[in-house]
């Protein structure tokens, strides 16, 4: 038997899984990641003579297959969310990115230096890792498909969606300082004015006006093309998704801006254009269908991670630090940033409960790994690995019921006309 005929074999029973589980998983206290992420512990635990799957052994694969993953994800997140950009409608993700997410690298980074031991470079990535969100593993807490009305989500999947879409190129200029302040540790060079204009002004500024104007250029091509044989909306090719996503993220990376940043805005660019057509729901479901396999092929390479022994560096120090993150960090955090901030109080706790960490982590990872050197990067790798599996068994078992609740709740706080309307 060649190993790769086992994996054709392995990746299409992932694929048919990815297709049927969403169904079958449905309202059930039990989501897809953690079967994918046991059924990988499973195949890599048995004696199959399957390739090692280890991110520091491998980093330039693990970038790049969980940077494809996230940008794609990335699109499809920006394409679902029926609220148009707004700055008072979107109060929730404004608090979320300029409160919660800061003060979470901090208090990680905190951890990762007094409590774990790491070099403070170290404990700066691992918090710039681990603050983000993730748009890829959070689909149950996210909003549904496009639809033609604008106020047609909570409050909850709406700030969870949004968030999980601009944090992560948001959390790259603290990545950048942690490898500026590694790269100096040797150099003994100074950073942080160059970091200030180039990784915090310049990138944020370029990914953000890229996207914006890559999403306007593409929604106009799409929509309101002068020859209607161009007017790609008509056709209603969803692989079009790729192109948009790639295009963008593409371009302003070469234009030395944050592409994350630039994937989700030309999202919303699109989305703006017209925002009612039917279109939208083509591209956002080959995206959500490209997303899941990418998925399913990374969390069965987490799963053979695990096995493989990822997590045998990882200290009770650091399990606890990453506990800490999971259980008081971020919904302390995410929690005071919402107040004052529309929804109810039991509303807050959930949207700062379930800030999933996810795949996203592991891109932020490899990429420093790349750029630098890091003392302890085994460590950081176990902490980010022992969270990430955490929040995917925690948030897997615990959404489905307390979203269930939660729209319950939301029911009978509606007034009688608001329901006949529904």
């Amino acid at each position: 038997m060649q190993l790769s005929d086992l994996l054709f074999a392995l990746f299409g029973v992932g694929a048919l899984l990815a297709g049927m589980l969403p169904r079958v998983l449905e309202r059930r206290p039990l989501s897809m990641p953690i079967v994918f992420l046991a059924l990988g512990m499973i195949v890599f635990g048995l004696p199959l003579g399957l390739p090692e799957a280890d991110p520091l052994a491998h980093p330039e694969l693990t970038e790049h297959l969980t940077e494809v993953c996230v940008i794609v994800a990335l699109m499809g997140a920006g394409l679902k969310i029926d609220r148009p950009l707004a700055g008072r409608r979107w109060s929730s993700t404004w608090r979320l990115l300029a409160i919660a997410m800061p003060v979470t690298i901090a208090a990680v980074a905190l951890l990762g230096w007094w409590w774990v031991g790491l070099a403070p470079a170290a404990a700066l990535l691992l918090g710039a890792a681990l603050a983000p969100t993730d748009p890829v593993l959070a689909a149950d807490v996210q909003v549904g498909e496009p639809t033609d009305e604008e106020d047609s989500e909570d409050e909850v999947r709406f700030a969870l969606t949004s968030e999980a879409g601009l944090n992560d190129g948001l959390a790259f200029p603290f990545v950048y300082a942690a490898i500026a302040m590694a790269t100096a540790a040797v150099t003994h060079e100074r950073w942080v004015g160059e970091w200030l204009l180039v990784d915090v002004l310049f990138k944020v500024v370029v990914g953000l006006g890229g996207g914006l104007l890559v999403g306007k250029l593409l929604g106009r091509l799409f929509f309101r093309a002068r020859n209607r044989k161009l007017r790609l909306a008509h056709h209603a090719e969803g692989f079009l998704a790729l192109a948009a996503t790639f295009l963008a993220y593409g371009l302003v990376e070469v234009a030395g801006g944050y592409g994350f940043l630039a994937v989700f805005v030309a999202a919303r660019g699109i989305r703006s254009a017209q925002r009612s057509h039917e279109y939208h729901q083509v591209l956002h479901d080959f995206a959500e269908q490209i997303e899941r396999l990418l998925t399913v092929l990374l969390l069965l390479l987490l799963g053979g991670a695990v096995v493989g022994g990822l997590l045998a560096p990882l200290t009770w120090t650091a399990a606890l630090a990453g506990l800490a993150l999971i259980f008081v960090v971020r919904p302390v955090a995410g929690f005071l940033a919402l107040r004052g901030a529309p929804g109810r109080v039991a509303e807050h706790w959930v949207i700062a409960a379930f800030g999933i960490r996810g795949i996203g982590s592991f891109y932020y990872l490899a990429y420093a790994m790349s750029h630098a050197t890091f003392p302890n990067v085994d460590v950081v790798w176990a902490t980010a690995a022992f969270v990430v599996v955490v929040s995917v068994a925690l948030h897997g078992v615990a959404v489905t019921p307390v979203m269930r609740l939660l729209d319950r709740s939301n029911e009978r706080s509606r007034t009688p006309e608001e329901r006949h309307a529904q």
